[in-house]
């Protein structure tokens, strides 16, 4: 909600989807890529879980009841499945931001497994996308700072401040959100970006 109300500030046309299953999950990005066209500049912000599973990253909707780690490509949904659909529509801009790094519960407690590590796995950027997480590949993001009316996590409130700041390059956005998230984390939690925009 943070994030939603300063896109729209900041002038995007907003739609707003929380606490999905997988099936309102599917239908929301399906029903967001067939908004895009060659005009577009989009902006995709997830908050929420995300896996990784053999190098591949998968957002978790609510209703998932994961077992065993071969069970996260069934139930979640693969990032690449989004950034096909847009890149299909050949949108302008693409800012894809994933605030889901979460460590993998199927991963054993003694080390990593041939498939499974934690935080999310690092992809690059089709061409005209800036791809966004909310640390860096295979680390753990905080949730908060832990404060009694701290409802957003670090990433996340700070996005929702550089969002608004006028006149900036896209990737300047990003860069002061970084910095100011190892700054408040004390240097536990570093953003990062993978970028090919034109």
């Amino acid at each position: 909600r943070l994030v939603a109300s300063s896109l729209r500030t900041a002038g995007f046309d907003v739609t707003l989807a929380e606490n999905l299953d997988r099936r309102g999950l599917l239908g929301a990005l399906r029903a967001f890529g067939e908004r895009l066209n060659d005009h577009s500049v989009a902006v995709l912000y997830y908050a929420g879980h995300g896996l990784q599973l053999r190098d591949r990253n998968y957002l978790i909707p609510v209703d998932a009841e994961i077992r065993s780690e071969d069970e996260i490509a069934l139930a979640g949904i693969d990032v690449a499945f989004i950034l096909g659909r847009m890149s299909a529509a050949r949108s302008r801009i693409n800012i894809v931001v994933i605030d889901a790094c979460r460590n993998n519960p199927f991963a054993p407690s003694t080390g990593k497994s041939a498939h499974t590590a934690q935080g999310l796995a690092q992809m690059d950027a089709p061409v005209g996308t800036l791809l966004a997480y909310a640390t860096a590949p295979g680390k753990l993001a905080a949730d908060g700072l832990g404060g009694v009316n701290d409802k957003n996590g670090l990433y996340a409130q700070q996005l929702a401040r550089q969002v608004l700041a006028p006149g900036l390059p896209v990737e300047h956005v990003f860069k002061r959100v970084r910095e100011a998230v190892v700054r408040a984390s004390r240097e536990a939690q570093v953003p990062w970006e993978s970028s090919s925009l034109q």
